[in-house]
């Protein structure tokens, strides 16, 4: 008896310009962020939940194909956006940390979607007037989507927090496991510093005042406590992730490892 053996596709290089990184860094956040909401699908509260789940996640991933494709252009490489998304390893994704988390129950999803959005929602509205006229298109229409994305889970947030005592524990559960790796959307480093100061990129630290007033008007609401610890996970804008991702990346990236360039 004969066995073939299994081609697995091999990784591909990338050529980390500032400019492609940025891009690959916020396609990323949206890629693998898109994917957990697609987890949610057939297993919402409710139906209707389950359609704005999967909704949101279908613009995610609407956002992450136009930077990979820019990126992709501008890079010159050969690569293109299913490479980027099926064909990186762990240490290559760029993304946050606080994406990647594991959706736990619903209320860990919607806090951790709440965070973000809070976060996305104000960076693309600064991102239209950025001097890269790809990025300021992308950005006006992936902030009309995170302005939704905002209020939606923000809704959420103060049912589930004002709501019963158990929805108001996992609420606030979730508020105290994820708010360390929310600082890292703050961040800047030396590559896309460069970026900034050249009019393409924003600052995100210029943000954090904002993102922090919308976060606390809506825990006020929904009764639950802002945690007042320091400290902070870092270290998904550098390569470096939680074990959480590499899970995900083995069912996101199955088929296209199994079959290399396979396409329908």
């Amino acid at each position: 008896m004969q066995f073939k053996a299994m081609v697995v596709a091999a990784n591909i290089e990338v050529l980390e310009t500032p400019l492609v990184l940025y891009a690959l860094r916020r396609a990323d956040d949206a890629l693998i962020l898109g994917h957990r909401l697609s987890e949610w699908c057939g297993h919402a509260p409710m139906l209707e939940e389950d359609m704005a789940l999967a909704n949101m996640g279908l613009d995610l991933l609407g956002q992450a194909r136009e930077l990979y494709s820019y990126a992709a252009q501008t890079e010159g490489k050969g690569n293109d956006e299913d490479k980027f998304a099926y064909l990186r390893d762990v240490r290559q994704y760029r993304n946050l940390l606080l994406v990647e988390q594991p959706n736990g129950d619903f209320a860990r999803t919607i806090v951790r979607q709440f965070f973000y959005a809070a976060f996305a929602d104000l960076y693309w509205r600064a991102m239209t007037k950025s001097s890269d006229a790809t990025l300021a298109a992308i950005a006006a229409k992936s902030e009309k989507e995170s302005a939704y994305h905002l209020r939606h889970a923000s809704e959420w947030v103060i049912r589930l927090g004002d709501g019963t005592a158990e929805s108001h524990a996992r609420a606030q559960a979730a508020v105290d496991d994820l708010w360390s790796f929310t600082a890292e959307m703050f961040d800047a480093d030396d590559s896309e510093r460069a970026l900034i100061e050249s009019g393409v990129a924003v600052d995100p630290a210029t943000l954090r005042a904002q993102w922090l007033k919308t976060v606390s008007l809506v825990a006020s609401e929904a009764t639950l406590a802002l945690p007042s610890a320091e400290w902070m996970q870092k270290g998904g804008r550098s390569g470096r992730h939680s074990e959480h991702l590499g899970h995900l990346l083995s069912e996101l990236q199955s088929m296209q490892r199994t079959f290399p360039g396979a396409s329908w």
